[in-house]
């Protein structure tokens, strides 16, 4: 008997906990006409600032659009450098570019896959006009904010957080989206909080950087008509402030339960009898690692392996989702040759390309599926 494929992500058994109730504020919604800023974003806004623990959070219209006005709000303007990761969505990269400012890549943590602050450092030894860093907590763990906020004070910098995929993450006990001047997050369907479609959110307590980010989003307007500054339209729409407000009740249990998949995971290749390290080059696979000072929310679960193309392959065919994220390091896309990058520049950025492979991991995984998908990765190995 043909075995059911395993997705990456199956966002129809969600629907079967929150689709009705979804349902039936987005009929609301309809009837009553409120389709731009809607009481539901002003309401969306206040609840999840007060579960990320920050003074403001601005409601937007995509992760990219939050990137961008964290980064603006913040103080980057034109001809300012910012510090940030070579292994990332694209999107790190073009927001800091549409501010005008100038994208500087510093290499990895091979562990962690964040930004390291070792490279960091010794950028900002040979530079002194660096302005900002933009770390990414990517796959749901953040960055080393320990180490981030000595060379904030040191050398006077702004820290925007991209948490794109971190909502709900910690560092220290601290949320994601409170750690930073400003931070990003993203709504897209495949996150662990998500919209049906296209969102974001800018979250911040400082009430300068939070005055602005309202301003750019509405094209520069605090009344109707008069324009202060030059924005943009980047709303929230209000369904999808709905969808997100309902959703926001159930992803502290979500994450647990991602959680809870990671745990075991590890307990069964840890039982596989695969080979198991710290080098791709060493052992079958590298498993991902969660540093004792974060809170990790398991966006991802990213393995290694020398062998990740043929592995892939091989899961393909057995019926189960995979995804690279990410397959080219940003300093080598050619949309950004002008940063005069060359291959070799960011080595651990590089390998991690090369090697890394997320298997299925959402909330209503059931243990039979990832029975299956450590099994199939052990067949690939026999």
């Amino acid at each position: 008997m043909k075995l059911a494929p395993i997705p990456m992500l199956d966002l129809s058994r969600q629907y079967t906990i929150v689709g009705e109730e979804i349902q039936a504020a987005l009929a609301e919604i309809g009837r009553a006409g409120r389709f731009v800023l809607g009481k539901e974003v002003q309401a969306f806004e206040t609840a999840a600032a007060a579960m990320l623990g920050t003074t403001h959070a601005i409601g937007c219209s995509s992760g990219t659009e939050a990137l961008w006005l964290a980064l603006d709000a913040a103080g980057v303007r034109p001809g300012d450098k910012v510090i940030t990761s070579p292994f990332s969505f694209f999107a790190t990269a073009s927001a800091i570019l549409r501010c005008g400012a100038q994208p500087v890549m510093a290499d990895i943590d091979p562990v962690t896959f964040n930004l390291s602050p070792l490279t960091v450092t010794a950028i900002l030894e040979r530079n002194s006009d660096i302005k900002a860093v933009l770390p990414v907590h990517l796959y749901g763990q953040c960055a080393d904010f320990d180490a981030l906020n000595r060379l904030k004070i040191k050398h006077n910098l702004l820290l925007v957080e991209d948490a794109a995929q971190a909502f709900g993450a910690k560092w220290n006990g601290i949320p994601a989206g409170a750690l930073g001047d400003s931070a990003a997050f993203s709504f897209y369907p495949t996150k662990n909080l998500s919209a049906w479609g296209d969102a974001g959110l800018v979250t911040t307590s400082d009430d300068t950087i939070a005055d602005r980010a309202n301003l750019l989003h509405v094209h520069g307007m605090r009344e109707r008509y008069f324009h202060e500054i030059v924005g943009w339209n980047a709303r929230m729409d209000t369904m999808q402030a709905a969808v997100l407000l309902i959703k926001l009740r159930h992803i502290e249990q979500w994450n647990l339960d991602r959680a809870r998949i990671a745990a075991r995971y590890h307990w069964l290749f840890a039982d596989s009898g695969l080979t198991l390290g710290t080098s791709a080059d060493a052992a079958d696979l590298v498993l991902p690692q969660t540093d004792p000072r974060a809170t990790h929310v398991w966006h991802q679960y990213v393995i290694r392996s020398s062998r990740r193309n043929d592995l892939r392959a091989h899961l393909t065919a057995s019926g189960i989702g995979t995804e690279i994220y990410y397959p080219l390091s940003l300093h080598q896309q050619q949309a950004l040759a002008s940063l005069d990058y060359v291959p070799g520049d960011f080595p651990h950025s590089e390998c991690a390309a090369r090697e890394v492979l997320a298997i299925p991991i959402f909330p209503e995984l059931r243990e039979d599926e990832q029975d299956r998908v450590v099994e199939a990765i052990v067949a690939f190995h026999a």
